[in-house]
Protein backbone atom coordinates (compact mmCIF):
# COMPACT_ATOMS: atom_id res chain seq x y z
CA UNK A 1 0.00 0.00 0.00
CA UNK A 2 2.75 2.43 0.98
CA UNK A 3 4.59 1.95 -2.34
CA UNK A 4 1.39 2.69 -4.21
CA UNK A 5 0.71 5.86 -2.24
CA UNK A 6 4.33 6.92 -2.69
CA UNK A 7 4.06 6.60 -6.45
CA UNK A 8 0.91 8.69 -6.51
CA UNK A 9 2.25 11.34 -4.13
CA UNK A 10 5.40 11.81 -6.18
CA UNK A 11 3.13 12.79 -9.07
CA UNK A 12 1.21 15.29 -6.94
CA UNK A 13 2.40 18.35 -8.87
CA UNK A 14 1.05 17.01 -12.15
CA UNK A 15 -2.17 18.03 -13.80
CA UNK A 16 -5.12 16.80 -11.67
CA UNK A 17 -6.89 15.54 -14.79
CA UNK A 18 -3.95 13.28 -15.60
CA UNK A 19 -3.77 12.13 -11.99
CA UNK A 20 -7.47 11.26 -12.01
CA UNK A 21 -7.00 9.10 -15.10
CA UNK A 22 -4.01 7.34 -13.53
CA UNK A 23 -5.87 6.62 -10.31
CA UNK A 24 -8.86 5.21 -12.18
CA UNK A 25 -6.61 2.65 -13.90
CA UNK A 26 -4.94 1.37 -10.75
CA UNK A 27 -5.98 -1.41 -8.40
CA UNK A 28 -6.59 0.26 -5.07
CA UNK A 29 -5.10 -1.11 -1.84
CA UNK A 30 -7.44 -2.53 0.80
CA UNK A 31 -8.21 -0.60 3.95
CA UNK A 32 -6.12 -2.24 6.68
CA UNK A 33 -7.04 -0.13 9.75
CA UNK A 34 -10.12 0.31 11.90
CA UNK A 35 -9.73 3.90 13.04
CA UNK A 36 -8.04 7.06 11.77
CA UNK A 37 -7.57 10.01 14.11
CA UNK A 38 -5.47 13.12 14.67
CA UNK A 39 -2.94 13.00 17.49
CA UNK A 40 -0.89 15.81 18.97
CA UNK A 41 2.86 15.22 18.83
CA UNK A 42 5.98 17.33 19.29
CA UNK A 43 5.97 19.97 16.58
CA UNK A 44 2.37 19.57 15.45
CA UNK A 45 -0.19 16.85 14.80
CA UNK A 46 0.11 13.39 13.29
CA UNK A 47 -2.48 11.07 11.75
CA UNK A 48 -2.75 7.75 13.55
CA UNK A 49 -4.17 4.61 12.00
CA UNK A 50 -4.98 2.28 14.89
CA UNK A 51 -2.36 4.16 16.88
CA UNK A 52 0.38 4.03 14.24
CA UNK A 53 1.43 7.28 12.50
CA UNK A 54 0.91 7.79 8.79
CA UNK A 55 4.23 8.16 6.99
CA UNK A 56 5.03 10.27 3.94
CA UNK A 57 6.55 8.58 0.87
CA UNK A 58 9.98 9.49 2.23
CA UNK A 59 9.11 7.56 5.39
CA UNK A 60 8.89 10.54 7.76
CA UNK A 61 5.89 11.00 10.03
CA UNK A 62 3.28 13.12 8.29
CA UNK A 63 2.95 16.24 10.44
CA UNK A 64 0.29 18.94 10.23
CA UNK A 65 0.67 22.38 11.84
CA UNK A 66 -2.83 22.66 13.32
CA UNK A 67 -5.57 20.55 14.83
CA UNK A 68 -8.00 21.78 12.16
CA UNK A 69 -5.88 20.47 9.29
CA UNK A 70 -4.99 17.27 11.12
CA UNK A 71 -8.66 16.51 11.77
CA UNK A 72 -9.45 17.16 8.11
CA UNK A 73 -6.68 14.82 6.93
CA UNK A 74 -7.75 12.17 9.45
CA UNK A 75 -11.30 12.49 8.09
CA UNK A 76 -9.99 11.66 4.59
CA UNK A 77 -8.47 8.43 5.91
CA UNK A 78 -11.55 7.62 7.98
CA UNK A 79 -13.79 8.13 4.92
CA UNK A 80 -12.02 5.36 2.99
CA UNK A 81 -14.18 2.27 2.93
CA UNK A 82 -13.04 -1.12 1.67
CA UNK A 83 -10.27 0.39 -0.41
CA UNK A 84 -7.92 3.36 0.00
CA UNK A 85 -8.39 5.77 -2.89
CA UNK A 86 -5.67 8.49 -2.99
CA UNK A 87 -7.77 10.32 -5.57
CA UNK A 88 -10.25 11.12 -2.78
CA UNK A 89 -7.53 12.35 -0.40
CA UNK A 90 -6.38 15.76 -1.70
CA UNK A 91 -5.32 17.12 1.70
CA UNK A 92 -3.13 14.09 2.31
CA UNK A 93 -1.46 14.53 -1.07
CA UNK A 94 -0.85 18.26 -0.55
CA UNK A 95 0.62 17.60 2.90
CA UNK A 96 2.87 14.82 1.61
CA UNK A 97 4.03 16.97 -1.28
CA UNK A 98 4.78 19.87 1.06
CA UNK A 99 6.75 17.79 3.52
CA UNK A 100 8.72 15.65 1.09
CA UNK A 101 9.18 17.93 -1.91
CA UNK A 102 8.21 21.58 -1.49
CA UNK A 103 10.12 21.96 1.77
CA UNK A 104 13.25 20.83 -0.08
CA UNK A 105 12.65 22.84 -3.26
CA UNK A 106 10.77 25.85 -1.94
CA UNK A 107 12.55 28.39 -4.15
CA UNK A 108 12.01 26.33 -7.31
CA UNK A 109 8.28 25.96 -6.65
CA UNK A 110 7.92 29.66 -5.83
CA UNK A 111 9.79 30.57 -9.01
CA UNK A 112 7.50 28.30 -11.04
CA UNK A 113 4.38 29.96 -9.63
CA UNK A 114 5.88 33.39 -10.36
CA UNK A 115 6.47 32.39 -13.97
CA UNK A 116 2.84 31.29 -14.09
CA UNK A 117 1.81 34.74 -12.91
CA UNK A 118 3.80 36.23 -15.77
CA UNK A 119 1.52 34.42 -18.19
CA UNK A 120 -1.66 34.43 -16.13
CA UNK A 121 -4.94 33.43 -17.75
CA UNK A 122 -6.86 36.44 -16.42
CA UNK A 123 -4.55 38.76 -18.37
CA UNK A 124 -5.48 37.14 -21.70
CA UNK A 125 -8.80 38.37 -23.01
CA UNK A 126 -11.16 37.31 -25.75
CA UNK A 127 -11.75 39.88 -28.48
CA UNK A 128 -15.21 38.47 -29.23
CA UNK A 129 -18.09 37.83 -28.72
CA UNK A 130 -19.08 40.95 -26.86
CA UNK A 131 -20.93 39.14 -24.07
CA UNK A 132 -17.83 37.11 -23.17
CA UNK A 133 -15.57 40.15 -23.38
CA UNK A 134 -17.91 42.06 -21.06
CA UNK A 135 -18.01 39.23 -18.54
CA UNK A 136 -14.24 38.88 -18.44
CA UNK A 137 -13.84 42.63 -18.01
CA UNK A 138 -16.46 42.88 -15.28
CA UNK A 139 -15.13 39.99 -13.20
CA UNK A 140 -11.39 39.94 -13.90
CA UNK A 141 -10.53 43.65 -14.00
CA UNK A 142 -11.35 44.36 -10.33
CA UNK A 143 -9.22 41.39 -9.26
CA UNK A 144 -6.28 42.58 -11.35
CA UNK A 145 -6.70 46.11 -10.01
CA UNK A 146 -6.61 44.80 -6.44
CA UNK A 147 -3.62 42.54 -7.09
CA UNK A 148 -1.77 45.35 -8.85
CA UNK A 149 -2.30 47.63 -5.87
CA UNK A 150 -1.09 44.92 -3.51
CA UNK A 151 2.04 44.36 -5.59
CA UNK A 152 2.73 47.98 -6.52
CA UNK A 153 2.46 47.64 -10.31
CA UNK A 154 -0.17 47.28 -13.02
CA UNK A 155 -0.79 44.10 -14.96
CA UNK A 156 -0.49 44.16 -18.74
CA UNK A 157 -3.63 42.94 -20.51
CA UNK A 158 -3.46 40.95 -23.74
CA UNK A 159 -6.08 40.39 -26.44
CA UNK A 160 -5.57 37.07 -28.13
CA UNK A 161 -2.72 34.66 -27.42
CA UNK A 162 0.47 36.61 -28.17
CA UNK A 163 2.55 36.72 -25.00
CA UNK A 164 3.45 40.03 -23.38
CA UNK A 165 5.82 40.40 -20.45
CA UNK A 166 4.49 41.53 -17.09
CA UNK A 167 6.47 44.27 -15.26
CA UNK A 168 9.57 42.99 -13.44
CA UNK A 169 8.62 44.98 -10.35
CA UNK A 170 5.27 43.19 -10.19
CA UNK A 171 6.84 39.73 -10.54
CA UNK A 172 9.48 40.47 -7.93
CA UNK A 173 6.89 41.76 -5.46
CA UNK A 174 4.79 38.64 -5.99
CA UNK A 175 7.81 36.36 -5.53
CA UNK A 176 8.57 38.13 -2.25
CA UNK A 177 5.03 37.46 -1.03
CA UNK A 178 5.47 33.76 -1.77
CA UNK A 179 8.62 33.69 0.35
CA UNK A 180 6.46 34.47 3.38
CA UNK A 181 4.45 31.25 3.00
CA UNK A 182 5.16 27.94 4.68
CA UNK A 183 5.98 24.91 2.56
CA UNK A 184 2.46 23.60 3.16
CA UNK A 185 0.88 26.89 2.12
CA UNK A 186 3.07 27.07 -0.97
CA UNK A 187 2.08 23.53 -1.97
CA UNK A 188 -1.57 24.51 -1.59
CA UNK A 189 -1.01 27.74 -3.51
CA UNK A 190 0.57 25.74 -6.35
CA UNK A 191 -2.39 23.38 -6.39
CA UNK A 192 -4.91 26.24 -6.49
CA UNK A 193 -2.97 28.00 -9.24
CA UNK A 194 -2.81 24.87 -11.38
CA UNK A 195 -6.48 24.05 -10.95
CA UNK A 196 -7.70 27.56 -11.79
CA UNK A 197 -5.04 28.39 -14.37
CA UNK A 198 -4.40 31.60 -12.47
CA UNK A 199 -1.92 32.62 -9.78
CA UNK A 200 -3.77 35.95 -9.58
CA UNK A 201 -6.97 34.24 -8.45
CA UNK A 202 -5.05 32.08 -5.97
CA UNK A 203 -3.41 35.24 -4.63
CA UNK A 204 -6.85 36.85 -4.26
CA UNK A 205 -8.07 33.88 -2.20
CA UNK A 206 -4.95 33.99 -0.03
CA UNK A 207 -5.42 37.73 0.49
CA UNK A 208 -9.14 37.26 1.25
CA UNK A 209 -10.11 39.53 -1.63
CA UNK A 210 -12.17 36.71 -3.16
CA UNK A 211 -14.02 33.84 -1.54
CA UNK A 212 -13.32 30.32 -2.77
CA UNK A 213 -16.62 30.33 -4.70
CA UNK A 214 -15.88 33.70 -6.31
CA UNK A 215 -12.41 32.66 -7.40
CA UNK A 216 -13.59 29.31 -8.75
CA UNK A 217 -16.35 30.98 -10.75
CA UNK A 218 -13.91 33.56 -12.11
CA UNK A 219 -11.58 30.81 -13.26
CA UNK A 220 -14.26 29.22 -15.45
CA UNK A 221 -15.80 32.23 -17.14
CA UNK A 222 -15.25 31.02 -20.68
CA UNK A 223 -16.20 27.43 -19.90
CA UNK A 224 -19.42 28.55 -18.21
CA UNK A 225 -20.18 30.92 -21.08
CA UNK A 226 -19.95 27.98 -23.48
CA UNK A 227 -22.07 25.76 -21.22
CA UNK A 228 -24.83 28.38 -21.20
CA UNK A 229 -25.00 28.18 -24.97
CA UNK A 230 -24.22 24.57 -25.81
CA UNK A 231 -24.91 22.61 -22.64
CA UNK A 232 -22.58 20.72 -20.34
CA UNK A 233 -20.76 17.48 -21.13
CA UNK A 234 -21.22 14.86 -18.42
CA UNK A 235 -17.57 13.84 -18.34
CA UNK A 236 -16.43 17.45 -18.22
CA UNK A 237 -18.79 18.09 -15.32
CA UNK A 238 -17.43 15.07 -13.46
CA UNK A 239 -13.86 16.25 -13.96
CA UNK A 240 -14.71 19.76 -12.82
CA UNK A 241 -16.30 18.38 -9.67
CA UNK A 242 -13.15 16.39 -8.98
CA UNK A 243 -11.02 19.49 -9.48
CA UNK A 244 -13.27 21.47 -7.12
CA UNK A 245 -12.65 18.97 -4.33
CA UNK A 246 -8.91 19.42 -4.90
CA UNK A 247 -9.36 23.18 -4.85
CA UNK A 248 -11.37 23.08 -1.63
CA UNK A 249 -8.53 21.19 0.02
CA UNK A 250 -6.01 23.77 -1.13
CA UNK A 251 -8.18 26.62 0.15
CA UNK A 252 -8.53 24.95 3.56
CA UNK A 253 -4.75 24.92 3.85
CA UNK A 254 -4.41 28.53 2.74
CA UNK A 255 -7.03 29.65 5.24
CA UNK A 256 -5.75 27.62 8.19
Amino acid sequence: MRDYLSEIEQASARDPEQRARELSRRELPKRFYKKAEAAEIAGGYAIHLDGRPVKTPSKSTLTLPSAVLAEAVAAEWEAQEKEINPGAMPLTRIANSAQDAVSQKFAEVADEITRFLGNDAVCYRADEPETLVERQTRIWDPVLDWAGQELGARFVLVEGIIHKEQPDALLKAFRTRLSDLTALQLAAFHTATTLMGSAVLAFAVLGEHLTADEAWSAAFIEEDWNIERWGEDAEAAKLRSYKRSEFNAAVLVLKS
